[in-house]
């Protein structure tokens, strides 16, 4: 089989008809040249140039040749650069996971940036519980995920993305939408829907976080209902049926019926997402992707 060399060789000959000029643009002499176009011709079995000591021209079969002969070269150089920019991360692909909180306003930010600044980079999205992303991450079948921890720290490494603080939904008609910017005493036995503590879902961290804030802030719950998704309790919240802890983020639902309020600092209760990734992490993409994309989220 010939070998691309030999192809520069001839194209240069062919674009300039001369083997003195050819040598020249391949930074190379003439006898070198001829003897690759002479392999050429015998791998290929036919005679390219009609040669004299006065001229250079193509024979039939090297004018059929030629296009096909630039075709195969920029293929060549093209595939290289393509190697070239996925071994430096400026190109190839990413699996990510994420939770489906995460895509009320976070996802989205991600996204556009990482197109922004990795253009040839595609982005497989994988909506999956933390439970099963790390189960994804340790087989393989993620490059890193966006999580609700706790997670198991063992073979990976963590960055966290996002610190959301968690704000009161409750239904506009209710005395806490419009006084002043309520407590978490305030709750302290109102009806409230909570996060189902059986979830495999992101209800889970949620549970356990707001859990704990009645708990430090030394208040009895009233839980009249439990559901594992945010939008499920904004719905119930627009009903009228009481109010809940959700994140901030929430409010890109745009529930009808339902206000958002700040919680007054005792400390202000905060949400946080993590980026996953196995350590060792062969794929370049990645890596750029956290080099690049992740400090202009903050």
């Amino acid at each position: 089989m010939f070998e691309f060399n030999q192809l520069r060789c001839f194209v240069a000959v062919a674009e300039t008809l001369h083997f003195g000029r050819a040598a020249q643009r391949l930074n190379m002499t003439q006898p070198p040249l001829s003897r690759q176009i002479q392999l050429l011709e015998h791998e290929l079995g036919v005679t390219l140039f009609d040669r004299t000591s006065r001229s250079v021209n193509l024979t039939s079969a090297g004018r059929t040749f030629l296009p096909e002969a630039r075709q195969m070269l920029r293929l060549a150089e093209g595939a290289a650069v393509s190697a070239r920019r996925v071994a430096q991360g400026d190109a190839g692909s990413i699996t990510l996971g994420f939770t489906a909180g995460s895509s009320y306003g976070f996802l989205p930010r991600l996204v556009a940036l990482a197109m922004a600044e990795l253009p040839d980079v595609d982005l497989d999205l994988r909506e999956m519980t933390t439970a099963r992303q790390m189960e994804a991450l340790a087989a393989g079948r993620l490059d890193a995920g966006l999580v609700r921890l706790p997670v198991d720290r063992h073979g990976n490494e963590l960055a966290c993305v996002l610190r959301e603080p968690m704000v009161l939904a409750v239904p506009e008609s209710h005395p806490l939408a419009t006084a002043r910017a309520p407590r978490l005493k305030d709750l302290d036995r109102m009806a409230l829907i909570m996060y189902a503590t059986d979830s495999p879902t992101e209800g889970r961290y949620f549970q356990d976080l707001t859990a704990s804030l009645f708990r430090a802030a030394d208040i009895l719950p009233n839980f009249v209902q439990h559901v594992t998704q945010v939008h499920a309790i904004l719905a119930l919240v627009s009903a009228g049926m009481g109010v809940a802890l959700v994140p901030q983020s929430a409010g890109s639902l745009l529930a009808r019926g339902v206000v958002l309020r700040e919680l007054q600092p005792e400390p202000r209760p905060l949400a946080e997402l993590h980026l996953i990734w196995r350590k060792g992490h062969d794929n370049p993409a990645l890596r750029m992707f956290r080099d690049k994309v992740l400090p202009k989220l903050f």
